[in-house]
């Protein structure tokens, strides 16, 4: 025991003195749990220990991500221009020995230590007398991550053995904060360049028209919209289901010179059949019960402007013959009315489906057809939109979020698992996974096995998809009958390579391609469908017209 606490007024001392220690302490935990940043939780607790404990220009020492060196990075009593000073390898110093050999180093008198190198602070900024130097490791587990240190005037009542032990406690408490700080600086460090990419994303949308998406094949159907937004040229969409056509027709509009007369849009196939006519030409009052007033339609709404017409392939054939008439003629005349009313209207229009095929089949009027088809323009499947996955599942995770109140993020692995599925319901079927992924999330965080789940309730419906393949429902000019049909390709080592092709008509020399289809898919009619470029629909339709099906 040191003599100095051998008398009554040295015993008061100490209680002082451990009071102090007590109070620094106490003050250093609640600096920790309350303080919103680690420069005010550190910085704070060199503060106390300058001011109650006499441990002065105390500094916390961290390598440097950059260079590895050993930095200055948390200080208290030290300019800036000391703190830049401070800069260390492993193998320099007091502080690179303790930082290298994970020991605590005491150094009684810095003017006697060939080691103490005075390099952020000079001997002339220190007080006269003895000055010590003490340095203790700042530890997580077995692996030393810092270094603590701190100035104190040797001839002190205060045993440095008491000064190291606070220190001890007070590096096990900035070990915890740098180590919370690093967990929180991983997530949100991966939130920030989500958010940065999105945000860059969404600069670019400015530029793309509103459309969200980087990839070449989406710029190639901008492109193409922008060249023909001016002209009066009829314009046919075409593409799956969920691949944005409404968007786009929006964006053809306001880039005409009809951008501030109206815009309507109308779903041929969400509206009934008996009731469609009425939506689209307007009606006469007293033409059918019901009709107490006469009444607009949409055509005659969007006089001036452009009329959206979409799923144009669920028109029924007399709607087919009218529609034609107005595409000719400019004049339409409202259920029950007799007289023809000119209109002036740029009718754009979009289908999932293969209007050829509907062609074929005598579902669709092959003279409406080449008004239509004048300037088709191909709407790209998201699973050809390189990179596009993961600007749009962000952006979908962003509105999620916003609309559920929550805070979550994608966890490990789960942008990859979004890039790599094939999404046949496309931009919409992403939000939808989304959307659902981030109800069912617990803690905040998205895993990978979310994801497969719902992937997996997902896959139930991709043989039902009328939508097929992407090529499908990009109309070109129809064959004549004795023309030859599309070659698939064959590679070299005799297996079919999948390639996109039009429809066209079904001859009896495609017999050995389709059974080589099933023979390389297992006799999965789907899939066979899928690696020929057609829906499954198509693919079945082909084999019963050859007799196949008895033979399979």
């Amino acid at each position: 025991m040191d003599k100095e606490l051998t008398s009554p007024m040295n015993a008061a001392s100490a209680n002082d003195r451990g009071a102090a220690d007590l109070t620094v302490l106490h003050e250093a935990a609640k600096l920790i749990g309350h303080s919103g940043t680690p420069e005010i939780a550190i910085t704070g607790t060199l503060r106390l220990m300058s001011q109650m404990l006499g441990l002065n220009r105390g500094r916390v020492l961290l390598p440097s991500t950059a260079d590895g060196l050993l930095r200055i990075r948390y200080s208290y009593g030290l300019t800036e221009a000391e703190r830049k000073r401070g800069l260390y390898s492993f193998e320099e110093g007091i502080t690179g020995k303790v930082m290298q050999s994970g020991q605590q180093v005491v150094v009684q008198d810095v003017d006697q230590e060939p080691g103490f190198l005075f390099r952020a602070v000079d001997r002339a900024t220190l007080p006269e007398g003895v000055v010590s130097y003490l340095a203790v490791p700042i530890m997580d587990g077995n692996l030393t991550v810092g270094v603590l240190a701190a100035h104190r005037l040797r001839m002190r009542p205060r045993a440095i053995n008491a000064d190291l032990v606070i220190l001890r406690i007070l590096a096990t408490f900035i070990a915890q904060i740098i180590k919370i700080n690093g967990l929180i600086d991983e997530r949100t460090s991966h939130l920030r360049e989500e958010n940065q990419e999105l945000k860059e994303a969404l600069e670019q949308q400015q530029n793309n028209y509103g459309i969200l998406g980087e990839s070449a094949a989406v710029r190639d159907a901008l492109l193409q919209i922008t060249r023909v937004a001016d002209t009066p040229v009829t314009v046919l969409l075409t593409g799956e289901s969920g691949t944005g056509k409404e968007r786009f027709s929006q964006i053809l509009h306001l880039n005409s010179k009809r951008r501030d007369l109206p815009f309507l849009a109308i779903n041929c196939a969400a509206i009934p059949e008996q009731l469609l006519e009425s939506e689209l030409f307007g009606h006469e009052k007293g033409a059918f019960t019901g009709a107490t007033s006469s009444k607009q339609g949409k055509i005659e709404l969007a006089n001036g402007g452009t009329l959206f017409l979409d799923e144009i392939g669920d028109l029924n054939m007399e709607l087919q013959s009218k529609l034609l008439r107005v595409l000719e003629s400019q004049l339409i005349q409202r259920v029950g009315g007799i007289r023809d009313i000119p209109v002036d209207v740029r009718i754009v229009t979009a289908t999932h489906k293969n209007l050829q095929e509907a062609v074929n089949r005598g579902t669709f009027r092959l003279d409406l057809f080449y008004r239509l088809n004048v300037f088709p323009i191909h709407l790209p499947p998201l699973r050809e939109r390189t990179g596009d996955v993961r600007i749009l599942a962000r952006h979908f995770l962003l509105n999620a979020n916003r609309e559920y109140g929550r805070y979550t993020l994608f966890g490990k692995g789960v942008m990859e698992r979004l890039e790599s599925y094939n999404w046949p319901g496309n931009i919409r079927q992403l939000e939808n996974v989304i959307k659902r992924a981030v109800l069912i999330a617990l803690d905040g965080n998205i895993t990978i096995g979310d994801i497969e789940s719902i992937l997996r309730q997902e896959s139930v419906i991709n043989s039902h998809l009328e939508a097929g393949q992407s090529a499908l429902a990009q109309p070109s000019p129809l064959p004549p009958p004795e023309s030859a049909a599309t070659i698939v390709p064959v590679s070299s080592a005799g297996s079919i390579q999948s390639s996109a092709r039009p429809y066209s008509w079904v001859r009896e020399d495609e017999e050995q391609t389709l059974l080589e289809a099933l023979q390389q898919t297992g006799g999965n009619k789907t899939r066979a469908a899928a690696l020929l470029g057609m829906t499954a629909r198509q693919f079945r339709y082909r084999l019963e017209k050859l007799s196949l099906t008895d033979s399979l």
